[in-house]
C-alpha cells in the first residue's frame, strides 16, 4: 500500500472512526483502525469497531498502490496530529507502515487485517432522513438522563420515536425524565420506534459530515449514514417505561414559575457550591412576593442562598432537588424563558422550555428533613 492524503482529511477521518474504537478490550485488534486503500475509487476507507459499534469513513486520497492494513488507532492519531498541515504519505513495508510528512518519518508495526472483524452488512426495514443539527440538539437534551446502570439495560438507551412528521426522544434514569419533540420537514412513510444505546447515539450524532443524517432500522441494528460515513450499533430489546403516565397532568393546585433560564441556571450553580455530600438544593416559591429562593446548607461547611424575581402563580411551595440534576435540565434548554411546575414537596417537578421548543424535564424531589 502506498498513498498520499491531506493531513486535514486524515485528521477528520481518524476523529470519526475513533468513536468506534475499543479502549478496554482484551483483543488487541480492536484497538486498531483498518485502512483500506482502493485505487479504483481513489478513496481511503477507515474502519473501527468494539463489537458493539462499528464505524466506517472514506476520504479522497492519491492511491499509488492499493492495500489493506490495521494499525494501532490511538498511536496513529497521535502521530498525525503532531504533524504540520501538509501532504502525508503512508506506505507499507512488510509488517510495518511508514508515515512521511515533510522532514518527519515514523515507522509503526501493523496487525493482520484478516483478524479484523468484518463490517456488518445490514438490511434496513425502514429509514428516515433528519437534519444533522436537529439530531445533535435532540441527543444533547436527553443524553444526561440516560441511566448508567447496566442491570436495567433498557434504561441505558434512548427511546427514539417517529410518528408521521413528529420525532421524539425520551430518556430516564428513574430519577429524572427528559422528553424532546421536534417536527420533521417531511413525514416518514413508516412510523419508527426503537431504543438506541445512549452512548452509541451520542457518538453517532457527532459523526455527521453532511447536512442530513439517514437513520435505518433493522430487526436488531440501527444504521446512521452521513455523506461518506456509516455508523452501526445494536438496538436494545425490551419495553421502555410508559413515560406518558409519569408526566404530571396540569391542575389548578400546582405552582407555576416563569423565569429567565440563564438567570436561574447561574443561581443554581452558585448556591450549589454549598450543596456538598449530596445535600439537596431547596427551592421556595413565594407567590405574593413573586420570588423564588434557592438555598443549600452543608453541615460543618456553610450555607448559601439567593432570591430571584419571577412570575409565579398558584400556592406557595417548598421543594428540594438534586442540584446537579436540576442544572442538567436547565442546561438542556435553549429558550430564554423556562417554566417550573411544582405540585407539592413530594411530587416530581417539571421543567418546560419556553415558546419555540418542545422539551420537558421531569425531576424527582429529594425529601426534606
Amino acid at each position: 500500500m502506498r498513498l498520499s492524503i491531506a493531513r486535514s482529511e486524515l485528521i477528520e477521518a481518524l476523529g470519526v472512526v475513533s468513536r468506534g474504537m475499543s479502549s478496554r478490550s482484551t483483543l488487541p485488534i480492536l484497538s486498531g483502525i483498518l485502512l483500506d486503500a482502493s485505487s479504483e475509487s481513489g478513496m481511503l476507507t477507515l474502519q473501527a469497531t468494539d463489537l458493539e459499534v462499528s464505524v466506517k469513513h472514506s476520504s479522497p486520497a492519491l492511491i499509488e498502490q492499493a492495500g489493506t492494513i490495521v494499525v494501532p488507532g490511538r498511536l496513529l492519531s497521535d502521530i498525525i496530529r503532531s504533524l504540520p498541515e501538509a501532504a502525508i504519505t503512508l506506505e507499507t513495508e512488510g509488517d510495518k507502515m511508514l508515515v512521511h510528512c515533510q522532514q518527519s518519518s515514523f515507522t509503526v508495526k501493523t496487525m493482520n487485517p484478516s483478524d479484523f472483524p468484518k463490517f456488518p452488512a445490514v438490511d434496513v426495514d425502514s429509514s428516515l432522513n433528519i437534519d444533522s443539527g436537529v439530531l445533535s440538539s435532540m441527543v444533547r437534551k436527553v443524553s444526561k438522563s440516560v441511566s448508567r446502570d447496566e442491570t436495567r439495560a433498557v434504561l441505558t438507551g434512548v427511546l427514539f420515536v417517529i410518528e408521521g412528521a413528529q420525532a421524539r426522544m425520551v430518556a430516564t434514569d428513574s430519577y429524572r425524565l427528559a422528553v424532546d419533540e421536534v417536527l420533521l420537514e417531511e413525514p416518514v412513510a413508516t412510523d419508527v420506534e426503537v431504543i438506541i444505546p445512549g452512548r452509541a447515539l451520542e457518538e453517532a450524532s457527532k459523526i455527521s459530515t453532511g447536512p442530513t443524517m439517514t437513520i435505518g432500522v433493522s430487526e436488531n441494528q440501527v444504521v446512521f449514514t452521513s455523506d461518506t460515513t456509516t455508523f452501526i450499533c445494536r438496538r436494545i430489546e425490551g419495553s421502555f417505561p410508559n413515560y406518558r403516565q409519569l408526566l404530571p397532568q396540569k391542575s389548578g393546585e400546582e405552582t407555576t414559575v416563569t423565569i429567565s433560564k440563564d438567570e436561574l441556571l447561574s443561581a443554581v450553580k452558585r448556591v450549589s457550591l454549598l450543596a456538598l455530600h449530596n445535600t439537596p438544593l431547596r427551592v421556595s416559591v413565594n407567590v405574593e412576593d413573586q420570588t423564588l429562593s434557592l438555598s443549600a446548607n452543608t453541615q460543618d461547611v456553610g450555607d448559601a442562598s439567593e432570591d430571584l424575581m419571577v412570575k409565579a402563580e398558584g400556592p406557595d411551595v417548598e421543594i428540594a432537588f438534586n442540584h446537579a440534576f436540576l442544572a442538567d435540565g436547565l442546561a438542556a434548554i435553549s429558550t430564554d424563558l423556562v417554566s417550573l411546575h411544582i405540585q407539592s414537596a413530594l411530587k416530581p417537578g417539571l421543567l418546560e422550555a419556553g415558546e419555540g421548543e418542545d422539551f420537558r424535564y421531569l425531576l424527582m424531589p429529594v425529601r426534606l428533613s
